[in-house]
């Protein structure tokens, strides 16, 4: 088994970063031809998918998101004055928890002849619902 983790910088709330090409650099660098390659985000309010990077679908996920789960609803979370040892800089940030539930943390990808085999249109994605922050993603083959 291979495993590096990738950083990734956000640069928001909500944004949304492509890491295909990352992904297929790493089983690059392995020289393995074919296997599976795991992405796991190492964050509670960061997703994974698979999905096409276009920019209408990304504000129309980010609508669809805010509607499921939105902002400041009354979530026990973040009732940060019941909670112990938090820092002063804490957000209130229960709905990016909620939203990331929805969306999953982590994606599988076969590659073939040392190539992603994704369709024509699909990117893996890191999703960011609480940034901007330095992300990590742990990916293994």
């Amino acid at each position: 088994m291979l495993t590096e983790t990738i950083g990734i910088q956000t640069g928001s709330s909500f944004s949304c970063h492509s890491i295909t090409e990352r992904i297929q650099s790493f089983i690059d660098t392995s020289q393995q031809l074919e296997g599976v390659v795991c992405a796991s985000g190492k964050h509670t309010t960061t997703a994974l998918i698979v999905n096409e990077m276009e920019e209408r679908l990304i504000l129309d996920l980010e609508k669809w998101l805010k509607e499921l789960a939105p902002p400041l609803q009354g979530y026990k979370h973040d009732d940060l004055h019941l909670r112990e040892n938090i820092p002063d800089n804490e957000p209130k940030n229960a709905h990016s928890h909620m939203q990331a539930i929805l969306l999953g943390n982590s994606v599988s990808i076969p590659f073939k002849d040392g190539k992603l085999q994704l369709g024509q249109h699909q990117d893996v994605i890191l999703v960011e619902l609480d940034g901007p922050k330095e992300r990590n993603v742990v990916i293994s083959i």
